[in-house]
């Protein structure tokens, strides 16, 4: 069906309201607009849905909710009666749309026989997943977009681990979307019937209690903030999210005295109108925190995002400036100080196991295995190393202590399978009064791991492919690399080229082929003579290629020099 075809559909379908079809309507003639609505369908996959609202087939709206969801509702209903029974859970956080776009969810479910279990009002993703887990439901949804802009919003599935959807229910839902009218194939049940009838129950403060009972369980040493709370002093912004209740629950149950929230930023509000972009990963959305930990003198900052799964910290510097830690740095910090709690306080695991994906900084093994704790790379998600920690703790093959990836995610404890910002928020102001405590801060503490591993020196670089033709223009570079295999990148050698789809290994030296022990996803990574790995990964979610640069060093200016020199190849070279 061509898009005009399409917006025709959508225009005559009784299933709009009349807001829907004025909208349509005045996009009449507008042939770019109506192309980018119209031309195809969001693609759903194991992340389930994302994209721009608006009133169309490409586009975050009621009836694509109702749509997938009504196929994600054929999919556990073939799991059989007791999975419709144990039903699902439904969340959503503070963008535009999000509570309505949550009650059409459970009412198409309620619609469909299945029993759902519905937050009262939005709450952070990590809950969702505990809520899966903590009353045996079969699935769960969050609407939810993240830290995209405001214009955007989100639809994430879960399964019954709590984890997001693996990739034979995704794949099945996908399916099941092609094979169903997006208007005339709901069945859908009225709110207050279905809640009258018992088949939507509202969940609040005591799913609450019990997400939050277990998060403070977490805490590995209250004792080194009560050393400091009189003068240890923190700000924190949940940039108008999710996080603005229970973040600063816990840091004060921890005994933190001196926390400063951004009073601008706890007001919830879609618009994220003091940001440009609400994303902890960007050190701008800091601004007004950096404003107020000045006139606090405050030693540390934390933020995290609208639906409070990522978390991102800086820390006042010698010269009194306020640095961001990346990432990669924060999650290798958490892990050393992790490591050295439960060490001396004996609560480390018998054979403890650390989790980090394909694109996260190396400098995290050298840390765990220096301290006698293993090391497994995953494919970036944390469905992937929730699976992984499912798959070791099952065949009793160690204890997760952590789980981690670059883009601000940390996964701790065994109440959650995905990223939790609540918990993460929780153990890195331990971690920060810790070192306070010591005379330290976090950069004292990350240069101390330098010095005794090396410098590593990590950047993600985003290859934005916008427009229409971003999705084609991104399978063809992956083509093009693929067919056209890299020898030197920048000058310098590529040792091994390990392709992560078929999961095969070419030694360039030798010519051999061995296999990785990973396979089946589109990834390409390259490891040079200097012993940097830079990998090519086209983003699940969004119109861009993401390029990671993992160098390492005894010297910090060549450190630094070598992801320049690489991150200008890669603008050049893959775009």
């Amino acid at each position: 069906m061509s898009y005009l075809t399409e917006y025709q559909v959508w225009n005559e379908s009784p299933s709009l309201s009349q807001d829907e079809r004025d909208e349509l309507l005045a996009l009449a003639g507008n042939d770019e607009e109506l192309k980018s609505r119209f031309f195809g369908p969001l693609e759903f996959g194991t992340a389930g849905l994302r994209g721009i609202m608006g009133v169309g087939l490409n586009r975050m709206n009621r009836h694509v909710i109702r749509h997938a969801t009504q196929a994600f509702a054929e999919v556990i209903l073939e799991e059989g009666q007791a999975a419709a029974k144990s039903g699902v859970a439904i969340c959503f956080d503070c963008r535009n749309q999000s509570s309505d776009f949550a009650r059409e969810a459970a009412c198409v479910m309620a619609g469909n026989g299945i029993s759902v279990r519905l937050f009262s009002s939005m709450r952070p993703t990590p809950e969702l997943s505990f809520a899966v887990r903590e009353y045996g439901c079969t699935a769960g949804i969050n609407v939810t977009a993240s830290h995209n802009p405001k214009e955007y919003n989100g639809y994430k599935v879960y399964w019954s681990d709590g984890a997001q959807l693996p990739p034979h229910h995704a794949s099945a839902i996908a399916k099941k979307m092609t094979e169903l009218n997006v208007f005339t194939s709901i069945q859908s049940m009225d709110y207050a019937k279905a809640c009258q009838e018992g088949l939507i129950t509202l969940l609040s403060e005591e799913t609450d209690a019990r997400f939050l009972s277990e998060v403070m369980a977490m805490a590995n040493d209250r004792d080194v903030v009560k050393r400091v709370a009189d003068r240890f002093t923190m700000v924190y912004t949940p940039f108008h999210g999710t996080g603005y209740q229970q973040i600063p629950h816990v840091l004060t149950e921890l005994g933190i005295q001196n926390l400063y929230c951004v009073p601008e930023q706890m007001i919830i509000d879609g618009n994220f109108p003091s940001v440009t972009s609400p994303n902890p990963e960007n050190y701008a959305s800091f601004a007004l925190a950096i404003q107020l930990a000045k006139e606090k003198k405050a030693d540390f900052i934390l933020g995290s995002d609208p639906d409070a799964d990522r978390v991102g910290i800086l820390v006042r510097n010698k010269d009194s400036a306020y640095q961001m830690i990346t990432g990669n740095q924060t999650g290798v910090l958490l892990l050393d100080y992790l490591i050295q709690a439960k060490t001396r306080t004996g609560t480390m695991p018998q054979h403890p196991v650390a989790l980090k994906t394909i694109v996260t900084t190396n400098l995290a093994r050298k840390v765990a295995e220096q301290h006698g704790v293993s090391c497994f790379d995953t494919f970036t998600g944390f469905k992937f190393m929730a699976e992984k920690k499912n798959q070791l703790e099952e065949a009793g093959q160690g204890q997760v202590i952590f789980s981690y990836e670059e883009s601000f995610g940390y996964m701790l404890g065994d109440y959650v399978r995905d990223k939790d910002a609540v918990t993460a928020a929780l153990l890195l102001t331990e971690m920060a009064a810790y070192y306070f405590g010591r005379g330290m801060t976090l950069l004292d503490a990350l240069d101390a791991l330098y010095e005794t591993y090396g410098y590593h020196e990590e950047l993600t670089l985003n290859l934005m492919m916008p427009g229409l033709e971003g999705m084609e223009n991104m399978k063809a570079l992956m083509v093009r690399l693929r067919k056209e295999p890299i020898t030197h990148i920048a000058g310098v050698p590529v040792l091994l080229q390990t392709d992560y789809q078929d999961g095969t290994i070419l030694d360039r030296r030798t010519g051999t082929l061995s296999s990785s022990e990973l396979s089946g996803s589109n990834v390409l990574k390259y490891h040079l003579e200097d012993g940097t790995d830079l990998l090519v990964r086209p983003s699940g979610t969004e119109p861009k290629v993401k390029v990671y640069i993992l160098a390492q060093d005894k010297d910090r200016t060549l450190c630094h020099q070598r992801v320049t020199q690489y991150a200008r190849w890669a603008e050049e070279s893959l775009t």
